[in-house]
C-alpha cells in the first residue's frame, strides 16, 4: 500500500474510521467528535456538547462508527447508539445506554435483496455489538411523505377556497 494523503484528523486517538460513497472518510476521535472528511477538507462534524444541550463536554465519546451512503451509524463508550442522515448530520434515531457499557462495533443491514426483505419496510437497520457481550438491532422507521400530485392537489384546493372566502368577506371581489 503506498500513502496518498496525511492530515491531522483528531486531537488524540482515533476510536474509528469507515469509508463511504464518494471518498468520503468518517472518523471517531478520542478528542469527543466524530467528523465527515472529503480527501483532507473536513465537510462537517459531530461534537456532543453541541448536539446534546445540558449534557456535559466529556460525559460521551463516540466510539464506532460506519457511512451507510445515507445515514452514520454511532455507538459511544457509554453504550448509546444513534443514527443520522450522512449528508447534514441530522439526528433520526437516538437511544441512550441502549448497551451497559462501550460499543464496540455498529454496521448497516446491507442494502442488498435479502437486507431489504430484513427491513420489512424500515429505511435502515443498525446492529450494535458491545462490551456486554450483547447485539442489538436498531430499526429507523420509514419516513412519510406525501406524493407530489396530493401536495399539488391541496395547494389548487387552499388557493381556490381562499379565493371562495375572499369573494364571501368582500362581494365583488372577483
Amino acid at each position: 500500500m503506498k500513502k496518498t494523503l496525511e492530515f491531522k484528523a483528531h486531537d488524540g486517538e482515533i476510536e474509528d474510521i469507515a469509508l463511504g460513497p464518494d471518498n468520503k472518510v468518517v472518523t471517531a476521535g478520542r478528542d469527543f467528535q466524530c467528523c465527515v472528511w472529503q480527501r483532507d477538507q473536513l465537510v462537517t462534524g459531530l461534537c456532543w456538547n453541541e448536539n446534546l444541550p445540558g449534557i456535559p463536554d466529556k460525559a460521551y465519546r463516540y466510539q464506532a462508527c460506519r457511512d451507510s451512503g445515507t445515514f452514520l451509524g454511532l455507538g459511544t463508550v457509554t453504550g448509546s447508539v444513534a443514527i443520522h442522515i450522512a449528508f447534514s448530520l441530522q439526528r433520526l434515531y437516538y437511544v441512550k445506554e441502549a448497551h451497559g457499557i462501550v460499543v464496540t462495533d455498529v454496521a448497516f443491514v446491507p442494502e442488498s435483496q435479502r437486507g431489504r426483505e430484513l427491513l420489512a419496510g424500515n429505511e435502515a437497520a443498525l446492529l450494535s455489538v458491545a462490551v456486554d457481550s450483547r447485539c442489538k438491532l436498531h430499526l429507523l422507521p420509514g419516513r412519510r411523505s406525501l406524493p407530489v400530485w396530493l401536495l399539488l392537489l391541496l395547494c389548487a384546493g387552499l388557493i381556490v377556497a381562499t379565493i371562495l372566502l375572499l369573494q364571501l368577506a368582500f362581494p365583488g371581489f372577483l
